[in-house]
This record gives structure tokens, sequence and C-alpha cells, in this order.
């Protein structure tokens, strides 16, 4: 049996406990440091470097994200940041390798949170192994808005999905004695504009979705820090927001630190909101938790207790994660079993979108093969920015002029698919054309058993994108496939894209950005040595106008040097409230290109026997069986709702059946994803009555069908 519990539940699930439960208890040790400390030394822990920025930089500054000097005396060690999200981000260092995980949005299409674990374990181990103490890791940022750039770090539209995956993530790294945080921390939903638009929305709906992912992510993972976000919610900056950290601090009983994006802070009295730490303060104005900060403690205007419960709250993070224990050897880079690590995931997580006249698998008789575009015969493409994974053996393109004015460019990991197709079908003829001219890709495509169109759509950090296929691909696509019916579109993109030759192909494979050793994922899956196992999560619009906001607010306003520059301005999220991705749709009955949940595989499943009980939750029990003819992976899901609400993911199955096998599948739902949120009340509370329940294979379907009465109840928050 496969069993789905509540997220509280999942603490454990997929390794031993965390290292956070270190000899000593997190709280005492914190205690016992903060009292031994001087005033200077307290100072020296709430503000940090930007170390590009740093002259006669001390000798143990890596060039990274940030540096933090420790206090030798007490054994508190510098606090060496990298940024994170799918590796040790090392653009700008020369000849450090690394592995890139793949992207945010391939992990959460695994549906699969011990791949979330092994991941972060993996990149914990090489920032120890490359001299970093802290991740800048965590993305939990729901997909409200698919044109975002930075969607491809962040894990879907879904609480439960997101929450679940980052927290397992976080908890991985952890594992190495390397804290991570949570981020960006809240409604850092779309770049355009991002340090001076002011995200709008219902205090109670913002419970109800963004927020409870991240506090998902934080009882799954406990990160030593959250970090907050650029834009503004409800008025104050994320990272001056009292309402926002009362609720880590005080509803959730975190007891963690907040620490700033990097130029996030405004103001000295940005502490009294409850910021803790101050990160790469050479982007603000002026360094405002150093002399500005001893100074406004020594006239009173930010009292002793507060700079006290700062430095407390770091020492605390620093503690549970294992920072402050002794540090083993980490031993030597092995970046080819790593890449290990990092091709599992892809092979789990790319999606089967379109599979007509049983095109895919590639067969054993194709003879002539034509692979045409998106860079195929170099590497796979990455997301840009601070999250930028540079492996060594990659190659660089210069960025779009609507890029950001920083980064190394558009970056194509090593691992070629078209030498992976090769290699995986050596019987075959592949020809190569690199798809700058339409006409002449498809002349070579035309007579070719299969042509493979590879189209790269890049996103970055710092810039929102079309969901247009970028550089006329979609024109080379359709060309491809006027001349040949039997074409395979594979696409490597951050996030959803656009689709107006879909009904020309035959097969649509989503790739995602699928990081080192992602040309051999690829391969594996086209020519199915492993299942299309992958799972959308995030909804792919079929226009403009079916989002909650057809216009992208801000459009166009890339991030410039002057990280202030424009003229502020609003985002509506009261349009959608609590109803992100598919509950949207359902809400405005709108048919997508692709829904959330979706993806094909190999074979054929069928769903029966649905039980559901209800009581203080629901829990629904039901059996798969594979009805195919090979072996693969599905992944089940299933939806709830109570009286007037939008159907809600409650939990899943991944399992994977040999031919005629069956199992039983049971999801119990965490009581917050049925319930309501009572803002004045503070409390959630789940209406007594029947709530329905659905499992399907993606949202919207029903496969099958039931009910159980809850009781009413009330619960913390």
């Amino acid at each position: 049996m496969v069993r789905l519990l509540a997220p509280t539940a999942l603490v454990l699930w997929g390794a031993a406990a965390s290292l956070a439960s270190a000899q000593t208890d997190p709280a005492a040790r914190a205690a016992s440091l903060l009292g031994q400390m001087t005033q200077d030394e307290k100072l020296t822990l709430v503000h940090g470097d930007l170390p590009l920025f740093v002259q006669n930089r001390p000798g143990d500054m890596i060039l990274a994200a940030g540096y933090i000097h420790g206090v030798p005396r007490l054994n508190i060690p510098p606090l060496k940041e990298t940024d994170a999200s799918l590796g040790v981000a090392n653009a700008g260092r020369k000849d450090d390798d690394a592995t890139a995980l793949p992207s945010g949005m391939l992990l959460a299409s695994t549906f699969d949170p011990n791949l979330a674990y092994e991941g972060g374990r993996m990149i914990g181990k090489q920032a120890r192994q490359k001299g970093f103490n802290i991740m800048l890791d965590g993305g939990v940022n729901l997909v409200r808005e698919p044109r975002n750039g930075r969607n491809f770090e962040y894990l879907g539209e879904d609480v439960l999905l997101a929450g679940t995956l980052a927290g397992q993530s976080i908890r991985g790294i952890q594992t190495n004695r390397v804290l991570s945080t949570v981020k960006h921390y809240a409604l850092n939903a779309q770049e355009s504009g991002r340090h001076i638009l002011n995200a709008v929305i219902d205090p109670a709906a913002l419970r109800e979705s963004d927020l409870l992912a991240f506090e998902i992510a934080i009882e799954h993972g406990q990160p030593g820090a959250v970090m907050c976000a650029y834009n503004k919610v409800n008025g104050p900056y994320a990272c001056a927001n009292k309402p926002l950290f009362d609720i880590v601090k005080t509803d959730w009983n975190y007891k963690g630190f907040i620490m700033s994006d990097w130029g996030a802070v405004h103001a000295t009295a940005d502490a009294l909101t409850g910021l803790d730490q101050e990160s790469g303060e050479q982007l603000d104005k002026q360094p405002y938790f150093g002399d500005a900060l001893r100074a406004a403690v020594a006239s009173g205007q930010v009292p002793q207790a507060r700079l006290d419960d700062m430095v407390r709250r770091i020492l605390y993070g620093l503690a549970s994660a294992g920072v402050l224990d002794p540090q083993t050897d980490a031993g030597a880079l092995n970046t080819a079993a790593d890449a290990a690590v990092a091709q599992r995931e892809a092979e789990a997580g790319i999606v089967l979108l379109k599979n007509e006249g049983g095109v895919l698998p590639l067969a054993a008789t194709a003879k002539r093969i034509v692979v045409i575009g998106g860079h195929a015969d170099i590497g796979v493409m990455s997301g840009g920015g601070s999250s930028q994974v540079v492996p060594i053996g990659s190659t660089s393109f210069p960025a779009p002029k609507w890029g950001p004015p920083w980064g190394p460019g558009e970056v194509f990991h090593p691992g070629a698919p078209l030498e992976a197709l090769k290699a995986h079908l050596p019987g075959a003829s592949i020809a190569f054309d690199n798809g700058a001219d339409p006409a002449r890709a498809a002349a070579l495509a035309k007579g070719a058993d299969i042509a493979i169109v590879f189209a790269a759509h890049w996103d970055t950090e710092g810039a929102d994108a079309a969901l247009t296929l970028q550089d006329n691909q979609d024109a080379l696509i359709a060309a491809v496939a006027a001349d040949n019916p039997r074409t395979v579109v594979v696409l490597e993109s951050g996030g959803p894209v656009f689709m107006p030759w879909l009904g020309q192909v035959e097969a649509v494979v989503e790739a995602w950005y699928p990081g080192s050793r992602g040309g051999e994922a690829i391969a594996r899956v086209l020519t199915g040595e492993v299942d299309a196992a992958g799972r959308l999560p995030a909804t792919f619009p079929a226009s403009l106008d079916e989002l909650p906001r057809p216009k992208l607010d801000g459009e166009g306003m890339s991030e410039t040097a002057n990280l202030d520059a424009g003229t502020p301005f609003e985002v509506n999220y009261n349009i959608e409230g609590a109803d992100v991705g598919y509950r949207w749709y359902e809400r405005k009955s709108h048919k997508p290109l692709f829904p959330f949940g979706f993806g094909l595989s190999y074979t054929q499943f069928r769903y029966e026997a649905l039980k559901v009980a209800g009581g203080r939750t629901l829990t629904a029990t039901f059996r798969v069986t594979n009805t195919g003819t090979r072996a693969g992976i599905d992944t089940p899901q299933v939806y709830a709702a109570g009286t007037g609400q939008m159907r809600r993911l409650i939990g899943w199955g991944r399992v994977e059946l040999k031919p005629g096998e069956s199992r039983d599948v049971t999801v119990t739902a965490d009581p917050r994803l049925l319930a309501s949120f009572q803002e004045i009340a503070k409390k959630w509370r789940l209406a007594a009555g029947a709530y329905r329940v659905t499992v399907g294979r993606f949202a919207g379907d029903v496969a099958l069908q039931g009910s159980a009465r809850l009781e009413a109840a009330s619960l913390q928050p």
C-alpha cells in the first residue's frame, strides 16, 4: 500500500531525522552563546557583505552571495552564503565545477518528496565541499503568474505540492550541517517591477494560499532562516512587514531568523518590524544594521531586547541546522556521481503531453531521424539569474536585450541530447539542423521516419517573459510538421508556453530545464528506457484571456542597475484570491491547453474501489492497476472540496507497477486544505458538512468520486 499522510506527518519521509537535533538543545545553546557576547559581536551577526563589492577580502571569503563575520572566540564560524535553488550557484567563479539540478518546475513534476530530499542532500553536500554553510534555497512562491521569469526556480501552483517538496529539499540540505532558507516571503510572483510593486490581497486568502505553502515547507524542512522578498505586501515592504513577520514568529512559533533579500532593506527601523538580518548590505542605499543600528540601540530607538532577539534567532537557526557543530571532512567533489542524482530527478519529471500514432517511445525500426534546433547539439538550457549553476563544459550565449543587465547570459549545460540519442539508437541515422532556417530544416525533415524539434524558451530572474516561444521557433515547428507529420517537439522551458502548432505534431514532451545530464535523461524518456512519469505542476493556459490578469502589471520592466527605478504600482491578487491556478480555472470554467497534474504514460492505469471516510478529516483509499503491457509510473491525484469551495489537491500517490499489478493508495488530508482562515480569530475553521472527493489523473478529471461528512473544528494557525 502507498500511503500519503498529512504534511505534518511527512517530516521523516525518506531518511533519518535531520541533524537539526544537535548535541544540545538549539534554544539553550543560542541563549548560552548570546549571554557571552559583547555588543560588537552581536552587531557582527546581524549584517553582512556582498563579497563582490568588498575590498581587502578576508582569505576565507568566497566570491559568492554573502559573507557574515563570525565570532571566533565563541566558535561561531563566518557565515558563507551561496545562491542556490538548483545547486551551488557558481556564475562568475572560474573552474568551479558544480552539479546542476533540474529546475524546480521539473522537480515539482515528479510529485516525489524522496527525490526532493535526495536532490537537497546532494547540493547541500556540494555546498559543504565548496566551503559554504548557508544555502539560499527553498523557493516556494506559488505560480500565480505564468510569465514570471523566476517560475523555473519554484514548485508550481499548488499549496500542498510546493510546500511538501520545498520542505523535503530543505531537510535534505540541512543533513549536511548546512543551513537552508525558505524564500521569498511573500508574494514574489513576478519579476517586473519587483522592487516597487505592492502585492494586494485579502489576508485570509493569503493565508489559504501562498502562506500555507510556506507554513507546510517550514513544518517539513525546519529551515534555519526565512528570506523575505523585495516587493511590498498590502502596503509595507515584505522585509519590513510586521503582519507577515508576526505570522511566522508568533502564529507558527518559528524560532529561526528572518533575513533580507539582497537590496531589500530600506531603514534601520526595519529591525522593529521583525527583520533580523541585513544581507548583502552593499546593495542597500546604506548599511542599516551596522553602525546605524548601533546608534539606534544606544539612543533607545531600537530596544536592546530587540537586538538580543535578532541575535538569539540567528544563533538558534545556526544551531538547529548543525552549523555550530564540529564539522567533519566533507570529502572530495564527485560531480559524476552527483550528476546521477540530477539525472534520476530529470527522468522522473519530464512530462509527456501528447503522443499520437505511437510515435513515442521511439521505435527501434526508425532508421532515419532528424533532430532540429534548440542547441540540441550542444546541451540543455538552464534558467538565468542568481540561481545559475554553470558546470564545467557549459556553453553560454549573450542574453536577449529584454533580460537583466547582469549574469552569464543563456547557459546550456553539457550533455547534448543529439549525442545521447545517437548513443541510444545506434542503428539509426541521425542528422542535425540548427533550425535557423525553417525552410532548410523542413526540407531535411521531409522523408525522415521521425523529426524531433527541440525548442528552448529562456526564463530568468530580473525579467518576465512572454509565453510565446522566442526566436521564431513556432514558425520552425510549423514548417517541419508541414513536411513531416511524424514530428516530436521537445520543449525546454521554465514554465508554461503557448503551442499554436499543437494540432500539427504527433508528440510533445515538456523537458523543462533538465540539469546536468539532462540530454541523457531526455534520450532515455524518448526511447522508452524509462517511463514518461512527469505530471504538470502548473496549468498551461490556452490564451492570455484565461489569466486573472491578461495584461501583466508592469509589463516590460526588466530590472535595471537602479533597483527602485520606475513608478510604483499595485498588483491585485484579490482577483483570484486563494483560488490559484487550477482552482481559478474551475471557478471560471476555463478549459486550459493542459491542466495541472496532466501527463501521459507509456502504459495505462485503472482506478477503482474508492472508499472515503470522514470525521475530523478526509481519508480516501482506492486501487490502482496497470492495465497495459509494460511497467510504468502513475500519479493518481485526490481532490476535495466542501460546499461552495473550489476543489483542492489533498494528496496523491506515486506508484510504479508492472503489467497487471495493483496497489492500494491511501490519502489523508491535512484539515487546513479543507478549512477557511478566520482573520479576526486567527484560526482555521473547518465547517461541518459533506465534502466531495474525486480521484483523477489531473485537475478536473473524475475517474472516481465519493463523499464524506466532516465535523466542525477550529484549528490553530
